[in-house]
């Protein structure tokens, strides 16, 4: 049989079925293989007073950066360190008060072997992934994580694929370890992350997207509905009608401007008592730009307006705005 004859023969869905089956299982097999050593790393990472340090080469390196990039977002200062960068002036980086991960399947890279002395010169504990607990690597880290993965889902056993996965999970199972041991929160996960729709939801307040000064509508009690509707028309469709102190008494829209002409065309010299909403939805300075939207939601709003915690008048904020801000 030809070599095309053979390519038309493959059963592609199931070699990738095989491929999948054989990673979940080297997953699943890390429970049978983890023991207090996974806590002793927990403890010795969350102990750390520098940086948490991670190195490999190859596909281990790609994990290792995956990991570093996780522990970073989740709380943990990491930092990622290629194993031949590091052999070539990059170990300035490393200090006494960081803790090294070195991922290898093997343990023996002579790359690696020839960092792990100078870790321990630095005095930098060193924490080994790998799947060769009899490794120069083992040999010569403080705590060894074992995988457990002796097979790769690669037919000829090379291309690094479940033991990189087991890798990746043993890394996510430290950082959301960590994560829980820092009592690390939404608000502490959008503070690293504001460019995110979750920083903007749990960072962007009232203040930050609302009108003030100037361009927030208002008239005072004593107007008629002629100054409300200058007002509505110049400051995008709504006016607060407001007493002295600058609080709010009522509050004028589009909506009751259109009820007002379906009953009369006369309407200029009404007086805006006869015409507001006397229980307005009022949003205090500080909220989050996000609980806002969603109250505007509930109630099928496109503006409120913002007090300050004496109740008076600051701003006005629009749904627009907040949708503009990327938030929902």
């Amino acid at each position: 049989m030809t070599a095309k004859n053979d390519q038309e023969h493959l059963d592609l869905m199931a070699i990738a079925r095989k491929v999948i089956t054989m990673e979940s299982q080297a997953v699943a097999h890390l429970l049978e293989v983890i023991d207090e050593r996974l806590l002793e790393a927990i403890e010795l990472l969350y102990a750390c007073k520098g940086r948490v340090i991670i190195t490999g080469l190859g596909k281990s390196g790609a994990i290792g950066r995956k990991i570093a990039a996780t522990l970073a977002s989740t709380g943990t200062a990491s930092y990622f360190l290629h194993a031949s960068d590091g052999l070539h002036g990059d170990l300035g980086i490393v200090h006494c008060d960081d803790v090294v991960i070195v991922l290898s399947k093997s343990g023996n890279s002579d790359e690696l072997f020839n960092l792990l002395p100078v870790f321990k010169r630095i005095g930098a504990p060193i924490i080994a992934i790998t799947a060769n607990m009899d490794s120069a690597l083992a040999k010569h880290s403080n705590i060894v994580l074992n995988i457990g993965v002796r097979e790769e889902a690669c037919p000829h056993d090379l291309a690094p694929t479940t033991s990189t996965t087991a890798m990746l999970a043993l890394g996510d199972a430290l950082a959301i370890a960590l994560l829980e041991k820092r009592q690390f929160t939404r608000a502490d996960f959008a503070i690293l992350h504001p460019a995110g729709t979750l920083g903007r939801r749990l960072l962007l307040k009232v203040d930050d997207l609302m009108e003030s000064g100037n361009l927030v509508p208002s008239v005072p009690l004593s107007a008629h509905m002629k100054e409300a509707v200058l007002e509505m028309a110049a400051k995008r469709g709504i006016c607060m009608v407001v007493d002295n102190q600058q609080r709010i008494q009522g509050v004028l829209t589009t909506g009751d401007l259109n009820r007002l002409v379906e009953k009369t065309e006369q309407f200029f010299g009404i007086p805006v008592t006869e015409v507001m909403n006397r229980n307005p939805k009022i949003i205090t300075r500080g909220a989050l730009a996000y609980t806002t939207y969603k109250q505007m939601e509930k109630f099928r709003i496109v503006a409120m307006p913002v007090v300050d915690e004496n109740d008076r008048l600051v701003g006005v904020i629009h749904l627009h705005d907040i949708m503009r801000a990327g938030i929902v």
